[in-house]
């Protein structure tokens, strides 16, 4: 019987590998069978493509790279971590927890894209992953909203104020307005759950997201 697959969604700096791994932690805690992974691997060789699109090797700008053409470098990385790290143990029952999953190909791809040619796109996107390659569908997506121009003053803090260390992405603050509206809009499809992660312009404390994250957990499924 397959296991679950629980992914924390949200745009760069929004505290994703944060919370990952305190849902992590606390699951290990209560007794199941639990596993973490993040994307991009940037660990494996699957993510080369990914890392050179970050890197600006094919334009310093995200639209230099149309949104199939980035979305497969993605997908190809995840399909790669899951039939080498995890596929046994999810088969097995096992709950994964993803920092970022197929979603994130739905968050920052479609804001590429004109808002009319969103929902062909997300339709291409989840047949392309979940039945074309075969990795599996989210059990349950948990987007952390954070607003871009917080999310911005996080990534500076974190490299430093060295503004060149951010990636194409992290650079440009009207691609993640972009995306941030591409993520309401999933949100709203598909029903991902939404947790607020700001409190008056900053950012709440990390255990106060972590117990309402739980909270849905809970709420969802009666034996996590």
């Amino acid at each position: 019987m397959d296991g679950k697959l629980i992914v924390i969604e949200g745009l760069d700096g929004s505290g994703k590998a944060t919370q990952a791994e305190l849902l992590f932690a606390y699951l290990g805690q209560h007794g199941l069978p639990v596993a973490k992974v993040s994307f991009p691997d940037y660990e494996s060789d699957s993510s080369a493509l990914v890392r050179m699109y970050l890197k600006g090797e094919f334009g310093n700008c995200p639209n230099d790279v149309n949104a199939y053409a980035a979305s497969s470098f993605y997908a190809v990385d995840r399909y790669a971590s899951y039939k080498r790290n995890w596929e046994t143990f999810y088969r097995n029952g096992g709950v994964v927890i993803a920092d970022r999953y197929t979603t994130s190909n739905a968050i920052h791809q479609c804001s590429k894209l004109p808002k009319e040619d969103w929902d062909e796109y997300l339709k291409w996107l989840f047949d392309f992953e979940y039945k074309l390659l075969g990795i599996p569908e989210p059990t349950l997506t948990i987007f952390l909203d954070v607003m871009p121009e917080i999310s911005q003053k996080l990534m500076t803090a974190r490299y430093a104020g060295d503004e060149g260390q951010k990636d194409i992405h992290e650079q440009d603050l009207d691609y993640q307005y972009r995306s941030h509206e591409a993520a309401i809009y999933c949100c709203n499809k598909f029903g991902w759950n939404t947790v607020a992660c700001c409190n008056e312009g900053k950012m709440r404390p990390a255990y106060q997201i972590t117990r309402e994250i739980i909270s849905l957990l809970e709420l969802n499924y009666e034996d996590l």
